[in-house]
């Protein structure tokens, strides 16, 4: 299989557009620091800062650093990008610091209290995290890494949930995904 640095250098998912979850529930906000979390090639840090958003953009992955920061440069884009293990807690998340947080296909548990504690009041946590799927004609993937049903949803409890999704859409034929858009009261 191949390492994140090996499939990032061959830059297939570099125009990939914003998870739509994420430009449906932000497009609305009013700009503010925003944390994209296991970035990748940042098709969500880079939509939100040509939308002012003040983004810190975090990854593992050297390659995908630098492609973000040229294609940021390239568009006039002021980002902080991050080059750290989130699972070596080489990046630790300020508390109250952000008014959003994304993680888009990303699950690291223990990470879930950081992120909590990293959004402000009445900031804004989207993610959309691969979930548990016995469909026969999906790829295995490492269950350790996938939420089961319920699990995301009982992360935000006590929160506004605005949105909360489990399933596959209708018409296609991709993973299982768990959805929250959850605003910190």
């Amino acid at each position: 299989m191949a390492t994140w640095d090996e499939r990032y250098a061959k830059r297939e998912h570099i125009n990939d557009q914003p998870h739509p979850l994420i430009t449906k529930f932000v497009s609305d906000l009013r700009a503010g620091r925003a944390l994209d979390v296991a970035c990748g090639l940042g098709r969500h840090a880079l939509w939100l800062a040509e939308r002012a958003w003040k983004v810190t953009a975090v990854d593992s992955s050297p390659v995908a650093m630098q492609i973000l920061e040229e294609q940021s440069r390239e568009a006039g884009l002021s980002l902080n990008l991050v080059d750290a293990d989130l699972e070596r807690r080489e990046f630790v998340i300020e508390p109250d610091a952000y008014d959003l947080i994304v993680v888009c296909n990303y699950l690291q548990r223990d990470l879930f209290s950081s992120i909590k504690a990293g959004t402000r009041i009445g900031g804004i946590v989207i993610a959309t995290i691969p979930m548990v799927d016995n469909d026969p004609n999906i790829k295995p993937m490492d269950p350790a890494y996938l939420l089961n049903p319920g699990e995301l949803r009982a992360e935000f409890t006590g929160w506004d949930v605005i949105h909360s999704f489990e399933g596959k859409l209708p018409g296609t034929d991709h993973r299982a995904t768990a959805d929250i858009v959850a605003r910190k009261t």
